[in-house]
């Protein structure tokens, strides 16, 4: 979660979309957005002129509505049109995040660049390293983007370090190199790479990557007679500084009719892993199992690391069996899971029993754009439920979770993989060497986000601060039930 003016302009953005969608001034008003946010005579001006502003303000609004850049037909087809498109569609394109061109082509062209510390030096050993004829001298060096490879090789030759890496933040990010420039400069994400992990949104300096939302579906369920079930991530538990049930209160007021807390699955999840860890590698002699809650992380090995596929957890997520258990009992109700990344829209797109999802910045949105303030919210009773599901999501508690469940706990040697960059994965490609031996770790909790779940790039709360609440709330729930046991004995 990176807090920068782009953030923020996403999120300022994010309330008034709610706002207007609450009020029923959508098709309306929405065109106006841009004109506001940026006035013809402001001074708030973030690009070459209020002009260019406005119209990355303008796409970044489409894909809040739900559409990719790409599905735009007629630049002159105002935001109206996709405004009321989006209320009337009945679903949406498989693209989950969309690149803001206009945005994106302001970022560097190449990786190196020349400073204005170069000396102009008669050896010019640079123009010798390059091997593209990339670099000519001008007084100073000169690097031609059409030329150069992004090699390095002038870089290292330069005695001066006059000659710089520039990196592109998004694709430095990206621990799958599933994001590059085209001819254009213009980055573009591969859906065949692409793991969820929502690394290259919070990267971007400009607000290029842009995620689409749901926003328009989940507003026209709650004001049909449809039940809408919210189901809650346990890592919402630490997203704002109050108890959670006044949390469950503050949603319930946004029209939700129920929430349930998708630790409930958590629960089921752990159970199951426990079971499986048991048959498969206890009694069925497997040389380890790796979890499988984090959907970034199945992504991750069905696409890049096949090697590790034998040994991932068949087991579900969660969010699969709270999802399950509702739809079973009510089939005509729509579910919206309340998520911290963007691979839970993935999964919802392969998950039949989950209808829509919603991340914790545009909860955020919608409470800001109702009016509704979380800290005055009047406190519900949560369902009580066993508190292993609850720490999912934090580094080292799906591991706890399952050793809590398991019958045969001292089997169990973990290894936690806290965080998953490009370094990690290189790593993972030799893991069945290192992991299954007499004093080798045989169970592999993977979290994608360093931190866990609370460190998702859709949260609200600083991720420490996160996983301590619930550490809290799950420590004082654990010694009042512990207390209600000895008044009942």
């Amino acid at each position: 979660m990176a807090y920068n003016e782009s953030m923020l302009i996403r999120r300022d953005l994010l309330t008034r979309v709610c706002k207007l969608m609450q009020d029923g001034e959508l098709r309306s008003q929405i065109d106006r957005v841009p004109l506001v946010m940026r006035p013809r005579y402001g001074k708030d001006v973030s690009r070459c002129c209020v002009y260019k502003d406005r119209a990355v303000i303008k796409y970044r609004l489409m894909a809040i509505l739900g559409y990719d850049i790409r599905d735009e037909k007629d630049e002159l087809t105002p935001l109206g049109e996709y405004a009321r498109w989006a209320e009337e569609r009945t679903e949406q394109t498989k693209a989950i995040l969309t690149v803001v061109d206009l945005a994106c082509s302001s970022c560097v062209q190449v990786n190196y660049v020349v400073t204005n510390m170069c000396h102009g030096c008669i050896g010019h050993p640079c123009t010798f390293a390059c091997r593209k004829n990339a670099i000519s001298i001008h007084q100073q060096a000169y690097i031609d983007p059409g030329k150069c490879v992004s090699c390095g090789l002038c870089m290292k030759a330069c005695p001066f370090n006059a000659i710089i890496y520039q990196a592109v933040p998004c694709e430095q990010s990206c621990p799958v190199d599933a994001i590059s420039k085209d001819e254009h400069g213009v980055e573009h994400i591969d859906e065949e790479k692409c793991i969820y992990c929502g690394r290259c949104r919070e990267a971007c300096p400009y607000g290029a990557i842009m995620e689409k939302t749901y926003l328009t579906e989940i507003y026209r369920a709650l004001k049909s007679d449809k039940k809408v079930v919210a189901m809650v991530a346990p890592s919402i538990m630490g997203q704002f500084p109050v108890a959670p049930g006044k949390v469950v209160r503050a949603i319930k007021e946004l029209g939700f009719d129920q929430v349930v807390e998708v630790a409930e699955g958590a629960n089921i999840t752990a159970m199951n892993e426990a079971a499986e860890f048991e048959e498969r590698v206890v009694e069925g002699g497997q040389k380890f199992m790796t979890t499988s809650c984090c959907h970034s992380y199945t992504e991750l090995v069905h696409k890049h690391l096949k090697h590790l596929e034998p040994y991932v957890s068949h087991t579900h997520t969660p969010v699969y069996y709270t999802a399950q258990a509702i739809k079973e009992k009510q089939p005509d109700c729509v579910t919206v899971f309340f998520a911290p990344c963007l691979s839970k829209r993935h999964e919802a797109m392969v998950e039949k029993d989950i209808d829509w999802v919603l991340s914790y910045e545009e909860l955020g949105a919608m409470l800001t754009a109702a009016g509704i303030d979380v800290q005055k919210c009047e406190e519900e009773k949560l369902v009580e439920i066993d508190n292993a599901g609850r720490g999912f999501p934090y580094t080292k508690g799906v591991t706890e979770a399952v050793l809590h469940y398991s019958k045969n706990p001292q089997a169990i040697r973990p290894f936690f993989i806290d965080g998953v960059d490009k370094a990690v994965i290189k790593s993972l490609k030799t893991v069945e060497q290192t992991c299954g031996g007499p004093d080798q770790p045989n169970m592999i909790e993977f979290m994608v986000c360093q931190g866990g779940c609370v460190n998702g790039c859709a949260s609200i709360a600083n991720p420490r601060t996160a996983a301590r609440q619930i550490q809290t709330f799950i420590k004082e729930d654990d010694s009042r039930k512990a207390a209600q046991g000895k008044e009942q004995a």
